[in-house]
């Protein structure tokens, strides 16, 4: 390692903010930023939107609810075996390429009960054809499977299907209005929703160059707890001479694409509103660039990660909520007076998108939630 350049931890946030466009809002169309960022958390169908608002110069809750309808960009199983948002031709390589990860799932005791003895690739033949040229809600699904398979967990099986194979949801379970999991999805075979056609093998490559450009620079370790694959080492060792390399004030050799650049540390960093499971929160193994171990501990606990957050000068700084028009927002520590101007002018913006022209709406700055002693 020696002679190579070392990245502060302030000098890596600053570069995570300008990558993921949250340094400055980004000139560009939605389906662009999508595909830039590889895939957005959707667990909660707001959270894309939130996650596009804060990152574009101009969004409309309708410019990603039309890319839903009309195909180009999906919701399904991919990284991490959660719901993501994938432009439909990300999404071609991008399941196939996590496929071991998402069918994981079918290994836990959860389904262990309901597929114990069956032919998998039976069933996801015959889940298949019962989707063909249709749009079944998993209840409904299931059910067809029920009928098939008497004895077995109707919802099991539908669910065993999708970690199986690709499907996609439909666009209604992606509509702006719900900050929790939608309930009554319904799934569709994935190349029929967006009429590209799914590949056939893995491509880690892709995979592992576009998370950099988005994330980078970053470890292996890194890409892993991202996408969720492990044993990344070896491909990431494939590209080694077209990666360049630095270290982190910690020793941990970091990789990146050779024309990544750096930002500087001393960039001023505007504050920004992150949605839940927001990727430049959870995109990290060390996430010490964005947010500091102790408050990772603190929130991560019950919630996986899943707590919308506040930036201040780059790092999760507090939480925010939304009950009916009122968006609170409450800060981890004391704000200095231009810090907490800034967290009411910009938490007002949000309101402005989540709750627009409602006269009820409010905004609140809450007491600071300190550490417990």
């Amino acid at each position: 390692m020696a002679g190579v350049s070392v990245i502060s931890t302030r000098a890596l946030n600053r570069t995570l903010l300008a990558r993921q466009h949250l340094d400055e809002r980004a000139p560009l169309a939605p389906l662009d930023a999508v595909e830039h960022l590889v895939a957005m958390q959707g667990q909660h169908p707001n959270s894309p939107y939130i996650g596009l608002w804060t990152r574009l110069a101009a969004f409309a809750h309708d410019d990603l609810a039309a890319l839903l309808r009309n195909g180009s960009v999906v919701r399904s199983l991919t990284l991490r075996r959660t719901v993501h948002l994938s432009s439909a031709a990300d999404y071609a390589w991008l399941r196939p390429t996590v496929q071991p990860v998402v069918a994981t799932a079918l290994k836990s005791p959860y389904y262990a009960a309901e597929i114990d003895g069956l032919d998998l690739d039976e069933l996801t033949r015959a889940g298949r054809a019962l989707l063909a040229g249709k749009t079944l809600t998993r209840k409904a699904f299931g059910k067809l499977l029920a009928e098939r398979y008497p004895g077995r967990h109707a919802g099991r099986l539908a669910d065993a299907v999708e970690a199986a194979t690709a499907l996609t949801h439909a666009p209604q379970n992606g509509a702006w209005g719900g900050w929790r999991h939608p309930s009554n999805v319904a799934v569709s075979l994935a190349e029929e929703q967006t009429g590209v056609p799914m590949r056939t093998g893995r491509d880690l490559e892709t995979l592992i160059r576009r998370y950099l450009a988005a994330f980078g620079p970053a470890t292996v370790m890194d890409v892993q707890a991202w996408s969720g694959l492990t044993k990344l080492r070896e491909p990431v060792e494939t590209m080694r001479r077209t990666l360049r390399t630095y270290r982190s004030e910690d020793g941990a050799e970091l990789l990146d694409l050779p024309d990544g650049a750096v930002a500087d540390a001393d960039r001023p960093a505007p504050v920004r509103f992150l949605p839940a499971f927001d990727n430049a929160l959870l995109g990290h193994r060390d996430r010490t660039r964005v947010i500091s171990d102790e408050d990772r501990k603190r929130f991560a606990t019950g919630a996986s990660g899943g707590i919308p957050m506040l930036l201040v000068d780059g790092f999760a700084a507090g939480t925010w909520t939304v009950a009916g028009a009122t968006l609170t927002a409450t800060p981890t520590r004391p704000l200095s007076d231009d810090d907490a101007a800034a967290v009411l002018d910009e938490g007002t913006r949000l309101l402005d998108f989540i709750a627009p022209g409602d006269p009820d709406a409010a905004f609140v700055l809450a007491d600071p939630l300190l550490p417990r002693e």
